[in-house]
């Protein structure tokens, strides 16, 4: 029989039997639509995480350095402690660092971060995160200033009461009105607003523009740090390829600033983008490992589904098989015809779960802060898995079919 014939045959049948054609491929539909939803999200978030979150929590070409990582999800109760030790960030190590670090560093700035409120008038907006910082700043996190202007380093020196605001506190603590050259308080020590940031939107439901940043040496200050200590030690090298040699520039110095011998381990963090990023690749890592399995349940179903349905295909037309055994068919033709209509319900699950798992994956993104990308090799691999999983179910109905007697088929009632 010819393959065409054959496949002509098995739409016949998948036309006529929809009831029976929609709980065959169910299983298969399942596990496709669970497979390309969950790579789009994964592959989704690996491109989020790369473009947007890194820039975001660390800064473009940015070393930042600390007294312990800023976010941590797999540390031990040993490990928290080490960190607790540590000696906190100082202006001094700042100065050092200022002094001593070479040309491949391009911007230097200091940070002091809490949240606290912040009013205007009679209007207040909680839960704001105060920034004392340098005049590099807003280079370093690639904010642009869509208002006014960021102040400038005679401010920072002179230690001026100016402020620059996030999109959303100068919508809410100034609405339609010019926020430029306008007062907002901080723990009630009056600032100027001298310039509001770009709207940056949100991260995983968070807005990104709650804010407003001050020089570290205003009279915010006090609120922000206690003493001489600072927060972070943000470091810019000029480009990419640089980085690495600020990292080890800044480390050393370090170390040579804090008296530490070479058997001794650093007690600061120097965190870049790539390393803000590790704790989500060990993430994905985990669930691209086990995608597979979960997958493969539903498909193992959905074939025990296609696998019985062809069985019950192979009873109910026995006489049809006798007839064309008697006609001359071979059992390789049998074979084919049955085998070929169980890849074809199995693919044709596999394409309605393509469908279904890119809407479901764009639903998420439309109605959630998490992203989708889709992956072309997953579609692939959706596809094939359909038609292995049918081959794979149809094959004992066939081989049980093509051994039928031809004589004994035909008696059959």
């Amino acid at each position: 029989m010819p393959l065409t014939e054959a496949f002509r045959m098995a739409l016949e049948t998948i036309r006529t039997q929809k009831l029976k054609t929609f709980f065959s491929l169910l299983g298969v539909l399942i596990g496709v639509t669970f497979l390309i939803a969950v790579v789009s999200i994964i592959q989704g978030m690996n491109v989020y995480m790369e473009d947007e979150f890194a820039t975001a929590f660390v800064g473009v070409n940015t070393v930042v350095v600390r007294q312990r990582p800023s976010a941590s999800f797999t540390q031990s109760a040993t490990q928290r402690r080490e960190w607790n030790r540590r000696p906190p960030l100082k202006e001094a190590d700042a100065r050092y660092l200022t002094a001593w670090l070479g040309p491949a560093t391009l911007r230097i700035a200091r940070t002091c971060e809490t949240n606290l409120a912040v009013t205007a008038g009679r209007r207040t907006a909680r839960d704001i995160s105060i920034v004392g910082s340098d005049e590099g700043y807003f280079d370093i996190k690639r904010q642009t200033i869509a208002l006014g202007r960021a102040f400038a380093a005679p401010e920072v020196r002179a230690g001026s009461a100016v402020a620059v605001l996030g999109a959303s506190v100068a919508e809410r603590l100034l609405p339609g009105a010019e926020p430029i050259g306008k007062t907002v308080r901080i723990m009630g020590v009056p600032h100027r607003v001298v310039g509001v940031v770009e709207a940056q939107g949100d991260m995983f439901g968070s807005p990104l523009d709650k804010f407003v940043v001050v020089p570290i040496t205003g009279p915010a200050r006090r609120f922000l740090c206690t003493g001489d200590t600072i927060d972070a030690i943000n470091l810019q090298a000029g480009d990419a390829v640089t980085l690495a040699a600020v990292v080890d520039e800044a480390e050393g110095l370090l170390r040579r600033s804090r008296g530490l011998r070479p058997s001794q381990a650093s007690n600061f963090t120097i965190e870049t983008s790539d390393g803000a990023l590790e704790t989500w690749d060990k993430i994905s890592a985990v669930l691209i490992v086990a995608l597979p399995a979960l997958v493969a349940v539903s498909l193992v179903v959905g074939g025990v589904v296609i696998m019985n349905i062809m069985l019950m295909a192979v009873s109910e037309r026995t006489r049809e098989i006798g007839v064309r055994k008697a006609l001359g068919a071979r059992r390789r033709d049998v074979v084919a015809q049955f085998l070929v209509e169980s890849a074809a319900l199995s693919t044709l699950g596999a394409v309605l779960g393509i469908g279904t798992g890119l809407g479901l994956a764009y639903l998420v993104r439309s109605v959630s802060p998490l992203p989708a990308a889709v992956a072309p090799w997953s579609v692939v691999t959706a596809v094939g898995l359909g038609i292995a999983v049918g081959v794979a179910a149809g094959l004992y109905p066939a081989i049980r079919a093509s051994a039928l007697d031809p004589i004994e088929a035909l008696r059959h009632e």
